[in-house]
């Protein structure tokens, strides 16, 4: 049960550890205490001094978002990426907000009404299933989060059916080593093992940046 808990504390905490003034990295314990209060939870993940390890708007640019596209953004917290990439895809594309945290889906459906957006949808997800529509995603995009996303396997093979053709999946994830940002290493993921996951399910690697301090950068396509 314990395990269960951190596994879902972690996917609605995409980058929680990038707010933070310390260096000092903290325990799942710890971070479960500090987010027991939505509110404070989600000014920790709209602190400006994020944005200097994110680099939103550099990992936005290097994704070349075309308007009318339709991206889901999976584990999407409080909006920080949807709410950006939205200003990109236009009136006529989609941003899909997926999340399975509902002060999270609460919180995002609050800003969506007083900005008065029409391209976000927000989706209160299974924690093994993105509840999207079939044949309907341009891209997915997958910060901080997947590392937590349980049967990953089938979760790939949900997404690969979802996409349209030359559709993406995008996976910015921390790298496996000791960091002062992010969870502690044994809960992490590894780029090595993200890469053989999906080149064993029916992708490619067809892109990587690496002007990210902490995280790797993997773009990939379905053969």
């Amino acid at each position: 049960m314990k395990k269960l808990v951190n596994l879902c504390l972690w996917l609605v905490l995409p980058s929680l550890l990038l707010a933070q003034n310390t260096p000092k990295q903290k325990t799942a314990e710890e971070i479960q205490k500090i987010h027991q209060d939505a509110k404070t939870y989600i000014s920790l993940l709209e602190n400006p001094q994020r944005d200097e390890e994110q680099k939103p708007h550099e990992v936005i640019t290097a994704l070349s978002i075309k308007s009318g596209e339709a991206i889901a953004d999976i584990g999407a917290g409080s909006g920080y990426f949807a709410f950006r990439f939205a200003r990109h895809v236009g009136d006529n594309g989609r941003v899909y907000a997926v999340d399975i945290s509902p002060d999270m889906i609460l919180h995002m459906n609050r800003y969506i009404s007083e900005a008065k957006l029409n391209n976000v949808i927000t989706v209160l997800s299974a924690e093994d299933n993105p509840l999207l529509p079939a044949v309907g995603i341009d891209r997915f995009f997958i910060c901080n989060t997947w590392h937590h996303i349980q049967k990953q396997e089938n979760y790939i093979g949900l997404m690969k059916k979802m996409l349209k053709p030359g559709g993406q999946v995008v996976i910015l994830d921390y790298k496996k080593e000791e960091l002062p940002v992010g969870p502690p290493p044994e809960m992490k993921i590894g780029r090595g093992e993200v890469v053989q996951q999906f080149e064993s399910n029916g992708f490619k690697l067809t892109g990587e940046h690496t002007f990210l301090p902490y995280q790797y950068f993997l773009i990939f396509v379905p053969r």
